[in-house]
């Protein structure tokens, strides 16, 4: 489990940033030591404003099931964010995000 899902604008490479948001996720130590259980999607926007003008952005969400502390969220976080500085871009927003999915009441289905 998690299910990151990034937004990001058109003008930059969802191929170059998935594989990142993929080895935060991993570097968190929170998940599977094979990476087999993180989900990595991206989606990219055409059409957006931020502020008065149009500038690049990239915003990760990741969903984890819910019950862990704060300190773990934040680690995850970091890891993420410390992949994506990696990227070479400049007048851009970046921004992560941790969301809890209630245990109770998440379903899956494998088949």
């Amino acid at each position: 489990m998690p299910h990151c899902i990034i937004e990001h604008s058109t003008t930059l490479c969802g191929d170059k940033i998935v594989p990142l948001v993929f080895a935060g996720a991993l570097n968190s130590l929170l998940f599977e030591a094979d990476g087999s259980d993180i989900k990595v999607r991206a989606i990219s926007y055409d059409s957006y404003q931020t502020g008065d003008q149009k500038a690049d952005f990239i915003h990760i969400v990741v969903k984890i099931l819910s019950g862990r502390s704060a300190d773990k969220k934040r680690r995850l976080s970091e890891q993420v964010m410390e992949q994506l500085e990696k990227l070479e871009v400049s007048e851009c927003s970046v921004t992560v995000e941790i969301v809890d999915i209630e245990r109770e009441s998440y379903l899956k289905i494998v088949r």
